[in-house]
């Protein structure tokens, strides 16, 4: 009987065997699949857009960016209520394994791959018609500026990564080496040129956000300053000062950070932050870290991060306050106050910043209380329109690039150059000059060392808290001394060493490749 039994359960388990096999053949028509998915129009827009969502992922602009950046640049100092990995950062004590920079690092790299699978279908793709093939060429375009980016952070914090330049690469080679920067920068430089043909100057308003012509054309300027290719930088950054780009200064410096800024004229590229509307999601980055990722947000929490009275994470600097007051460009007079001081921080009446908030609040304007909140930070905060926050659901923006940076970036190109002339002057004086700023206009720049210092200073008034700081510093090889000098008049004793000129090469990446975690040196870069 028990032979018969075993016996019989054999074949039972050798037809279901079969059936199973017979059944796993069967294909749902239905389903999705790599090779039919993005086979039309609105299948691939789908796949475009989804390589923008990782700028709002964990380590990037909905949150942690700006911390990184200001905190390790200097342009914000911790408060008591900074705990964790955010303290370690400003405490310059990070490892490997820390959490932040190891999230950014791997969401830089799922933009990578998300754009190389747009490239690689978007490519192979048919159009119906020709609206169909101009989408494609844009399509393609778009993904290259979003691969081009995230490269441009990881060559820049990270220096030698690895460097996957396809889809079909990705999937050959599991475990990169790390590429040379120069391999890396060629990279960069090719995409951002393929995406300046392929780009449209605007889209329709419903399209607002995408990248365009002149933000593959600002970033690869910018790439080439970065690597000191002042000539190239010169002729590709002036391209955005003539047609067919209409780039002007807003006239109220305020209105770059705030919540009506969508549309600005001076705006460039932006990472799209939506106002938060009753039924919206109400802790975005919390329930974004509970759901991995991957999550949905479309907030940004530095309002209430930042904001003297939520969460008041972060102080601003005093050294940079002082900066703000300086010997009159005219008289040479010290004590010179620049009208941006106002636009940029909460302070005393001393300092020039801004001494007053509520302005737009039904219950009227409240005096801020400098004596028991110190300097803090009134870019991309809301308090005009309301005492208190009380959420992580800004909508405003996130300025990456603008016409501004671009202005003084430009003046950088003549100024390392030698030419210390009216062009770089007429550029620096034009910032300076802005509607609601109206600073006193510099009548000459001098030497080249005193242009120098003048355009440094220029880019942190203008620039400050716009996380462009810290690369300034590390591109002109001044960092260490720079920051040291700050932290220490602030009695910070945790300084910056000289293995902080390059992030660590994450723990993760060390674990899961061992080309890269054989090329590391001293357990850092």
């Amino acid at each position: 009987m028990k032979k018969i039994i075993k016996y019989s359960m054999v074949i039972l388990v050798v037809i279901n065997i079969g059936s199973c096999k017979k059944s796993l053949e069967l294909k749902n028509p239905n389903a999705y699949t790599f090779d039919t998915y993005f086979t039309n129009d609105a299948a691939i827009n789908q796949a475009v857009i989804a390589t923008y969502a990782p700028l709002l992922h964990i380590g990037m602009w909905a949150r942690e960016y700006y911390f990184i950046y200001d905190l390790i640049g200097w342009d914000a100092k911790p408060d008591a209520p900074l705990q964790g990995d955010l303290l370690q950062l400003s405490q310059m004590n990070f490892e490997p394994s820390h959490f932040y920079l190891s999230e950014q690092w791997k969401t830089l790299y799922r933009m990578i791959y998300r754009t190389n699978v747009v490239i690689d279908r978007t490519t192979i793709w048919q159009p119906a018609n020709n609206v169909e093939r101009i989408n494609k060429v844009q399509y393609i375009a778009e993904a290259k500026f979003l691969r081009a980016y995230a490269y441009f952070n990881l060559v820049n914090a990270w220096g030698r990564v690895p460097l996957h330049t396809s889809y079909q690469e990705t999937t050959d080679n599991k475990f990169p080496s790390r590429a040379s920067v120069t391999e890396i920068w060629a990279f960069i430089e090719q995409d951002l040129k393929d995406a300046e043909t392929g780009l449209p100057v605007q889209y329709p308003s419903q399209w607002l956000g995408r990248v365009t012509k002149g933000a593959a054309v600002a970033l690869l300027g910018k790439s080439y300053l970065y690597q000191k290719k002042w000539a190239a930088a010169q002729a590709t950054l002036t391209k955005l000062t003539i047609a067919p780009f209409t780039y002007t200064l807003a006239d109220n410096y305020n209105d770059l950070f705030s919540q009506t800024n969508q549309t600005n004229p001076e705006t460039i590229f932006q990472v799209m932050n939506k106002k938060w509307q009753e039924g919206d999601r109400e802790d975005y980055f919390e329930d974004s870290q509970e759901r991995g990722a991957f999550g949905l947000g479309t907030h940004s929490a530095r309002a209430q991060e930042y904001g003297f009275n939520d969460w008041a994470n972060v102080f601003v600097p005093n050294s940079l306050v002082q900066i703000f007051t300086y010997p009159n460009p005219v008289t040479n007079i010290p004590g010179y106050i620049d009208p941006r001081a106002k636009y940029t921080f909460y302070g005393d009446v001393a300092s020039g910043g801004q001494t007053d908030y509520c302005q737009k609040c039904a219950t009227g304007i409240i005096s801020y209380p400098f004596s028991t909140r110190g300097y803090r930070w009134l870019k991309y905060e809301y308090y005009d329109e309301q005492p208190q926050l009380e959420d992580t659901k800004s909508g405003i923006n996130g300025q990456v690039i603008r016409y501004a940076d671009v202005l003084l970036m430009l003046a950088e190109t003549y100024i390392q150059q030698g030419n210390t002339g009216s062009a770089p002057l007429n550029l620096i004086n034009q910032v300076r000059s802005r509607l609601s700023v109206n600073a006193v206009a510099y009548p000459s720049l001098g030497s080249q060392a005193a242009a120098f210092e003048i355009l440094k200073r220029e880019r942190r008034l203008e620039l400050s808290g716009e996380q462009v700081r810290f690369f300034d510093l590390i591109r002109w090889g001044i960092a260490k001394q720079t920051i040291n000098a700050e932290r220490t008049s602030e009695g910070e004793t945790h300084l910056f060493q000289d293995k902080n000129l390059l992030f660590p090469i994450p723990q993760y990446e060390k674990d899961t490749n061992p080309n890269v975690a054989k090329d590391i040196k001293d357990d850092w870069n």
